[in-house]
């Protein structure tokens, strides 16, 4: 019997699909012998217990972290997503590439409309020549700090990794977390005009470990045999922070970054900003004992406030007694150890040689960093608590994004005009020294412009992006992250980008869907434009995000089926 209604199911969920697509364009971008994935997702509120208080946070299916999502290489997956809160909620399958399905992508306003309280709507893409470790979060507010979850792809049936077979794997997230209601969170830091306060704690899979208050039994632990090889799937969930990660004693041998294969690169500890996956080896080869797995704050901004104290999980051997001392990760980089970063930067090398676009058609130029604006409002003590007085924001080329009130995406394939515009800068309208020759008289010429202006890209062009972090108001590492695409990371370096000066490496660079741009420095990226559609890109700090540090860029169609974006989805929500 259940048989039988798993089967009706299926064919009428494929009925369902067929009547509602271009049949034509979604049976063609199938590729051969994907099998279809389909998981439930209810956005629910959870009661959780601590930092010695009880709070309801936003999850999906009650679960926080939430479920994981299993796929191999080339299947299609359906996610059927029902908002059970009184908040909007929307779904972005991180590093998916979506491949003719930009419907499904999942930022708030850019792709569609949220999912509002009541209401459904079915994601659909297929893991086109994808294979790794991704994940999903919400991309509505700051609900991402509680909404995600690991999007774990497994190559084809009988094709092996390219190292040795680990022992175990384990997905290990790293998160932040308020006592605060996130929404509201959001709200009062937009209308004060300042930064956000710093997160209550860091998390290791939901648990924040035994530094805060409360939490002693509030630890997440890998139970390990010695002498085994066990794969960490490190997944940066954080909202507004970056993060150093190391196990005590032992070493990580990393493998793979942002669900792409790298050549093997051993060091005692790595940074992973939001938005950013490394898949990484540890042997068990050391004595038999319990050690500290430890995540610690990387900040490089200057002046900035943040959380300092370390989140801890253990790397328990079997055969140590339940409460043997832990060694603790005494590897932990100063909070703003630079030359970490870099480091563990320098290392990251394809495994195969990639198909970097050697010939380019399109030379972009985006400076990215912090704006302090005027105060115009009538109470400055409650709305204007940015530096000397003035309301903080972010911008690239200057320019702080404004989110439209209803589907940019929409707007533009429907050619509803009012909503955006074209003209995103390609280039800074003024030349000067970005990171040591910014004013720094805020408010009085630190201020942005404000828009919906939009970059747009001709189908099939190559096109390589220059990201300039500028010291306007003061140098960071920024984590850039761009939907619908990874990118090769083809170079980076600090200062100012010399076109004379720069090296690029164009034989085996990093494919990435999310770069940290560095502090004071600049990166390099490359890419095809061969995915039609309104794909975001931003800065995955989330505060920067909110203040605008982000820009949405057009792929034109190209020509023929396989090369437009489809129609939209019938349940498509609506503002």
């Amino acid at each position: 019997m259940v048989s039988l209604v798993s089967l009706f199911t299926y064919v009428l969920t494929s009925l369902l699909f067929l009547c509602t697509h271009n049949t034509v364009q979604a049976i063609a971008q199938w590729p051969k012998g994907g099998s279809t994935r389909f998981y439930e997702f209810k956005v629910q509120m959870l009661q959780v217990n601590k930092l010695c208080n009880t709070r309801s946070i936003v999850t999906i299916n009650q679960m926080y972290p939430g479920p994981v999502v299993y796929a191999q290489e080339d299947d299609r997956v359906i996610v059927k997503l029902t908002n059970e809160t009184p908040y909007n909620a929307t779904i972005h399958w991180h590093g998916v590439r979506q491949i003719l399905s930009c419907w499904s992508d999942g930022p708030s306003y850019i792709t569609q409309c949220p999912v509002q309280s009541g209401q459904t709507f079915t994601y659909e893409f297929t893991l086109i020549k994808q294979k790794g470790t991704l994940f999903w979060h919400a991309h509505f507010s700051w609900l991402r700090a509680t909404v995600y979850g690991a999007l774990i792809i497994y190559p084809k049936k009988g094709v092996p990794y390219p190292f040795k077979f680990p022992y175990e794997e384990h997905t290990v997230i790293l998160g932040e977390y308020w006592q605060q209601d996130l929404v509201q969170l959001e709200r009062s830091v937009m209308a004060s005009g300042g930064s956000a306060p710093i997160a209550d704690a860091y998390t290791i899979n939901g648990h924040p470990g035994p530094n805060y208050n409360c939490s002693a039994n509030d630890v997440y632990k890998i139970n390990v045999v010695p002498g085994k090889t066990y794969m960490l799937r490190l997944i940066g969930a954080l909202l507004n922070m970056e993060s150093f990660f190391s196990i005590a004693n032992h070493k990580l041998t990393i493998v793979e970054a942002d669900g792409e294969y790298t050549k093997p690169f051993t060091t005692d500890r790595v940074m992973l900003g939001p938005g950013q996956t490394l898949n990484v080896l540890v042997t068990a080869d050391q004595k038999i004992g319990r050690y500290s797995m430890a995540m610690g704050p990387y900040m490089s901004a200057q002046n900035a406030s943040f959380q300092n104290i370390t989140s801890i999980a253990y790397f328990k051997y079997i055969g140590a007694t339940p409460n043997s001392l832990a060694i603790p990760a005494s590897l932990l980089p100063r909070f703003n150890d630079n030359l970490a970063v870099k480091t563990v930067m320098d290392g990251l090398k394809s495994l195969e040689i990639g198909q970097v676009p050697k010939e380019i058609d399109m030379n972009l130029f985006f400076t990215i960093g912090l704006n302090v604006n005027k105060c115009g409002s009538k109470t400055p003590n409650q709305n204007c608590q940015g530096v000397n007085g003035g309301v903080m924001a972010a911008s690239m080329n200057n320019n702080s994004f404004i989110r439209p009130n209803i589907s940019l995406l929409q707007a533009y394939y429907n050619h509803i005009n009012g909503h955006f515009t074209e003209d995103f800068p390609g280039s800074p309208l003024k030349f000067y020294d970005f990171v040591n020759g910014a004013p720094n008289s805020a408010p009085n010429n630190t201020g942005s412009t404000n828009g919906t202006r939009t970059k747009v890209i001709e189908y099939g062009s190559r096109v390589q992006l220059i990201l300039q972090d500028t010291g306007t108001v003061t140098t960071e590492n920024h984590p850039i992250h761009l939907h619908g695409y990874s990118f090769y990371v083809v170079g980076y370096g600090s200062g100012n980008y010399n076109p004379q000066t720069a090296t690029f490496n164009l034989v085996d660079p990093p494919y990435m869907n999310t770069i940290g741009v560095p502090v004071g420095g600049w990166a390099a990226i490359r890419f095809v434009a061969d995915n039609p559609g309104v794909w975001f890109m931003h800065c995955h700090l989330e505060i920067h995000l909110t203040w605008g540090l982000s820009v949405a860029l057009i792929v034109k169609n190209g020509q023929g089926p396989m090369e437009t974006l489809p129609h939209p989805p019938a349940d498509l929500p609506h503002c």
